[in-house]
């Protein structure tokens, strides 16, 4: 659950990133911030439903 956390944090800065790279007019810095919401936003989409469904590691004993 912390992994999806920490993803979604990584995943706000880099939206605020966007919209800093656009008023800055730095097309180089909004692909790298786009891509990196896009590839962070997944894998905590993912990594939630993947808590909340039970994959992963086996129960407990």
């Amino acid at each position: 659950m912390a992994l999806a956390i920490i993803f979604l944090l990584i995943t706000l800065l880099a939206l605020v990133a966007i919209f800093r790279e656009l008023r800055k007019r730095n097309m180089l810095g909004f692909v790298f911030a786009l891509l990196t919401v896009a590839v962070f936003g997944w894998f905590s989409v993912m990594t939630f439903i993947d808590v909340f469904h039970g994959g992963g590691a086996p129960a407990p004993i």
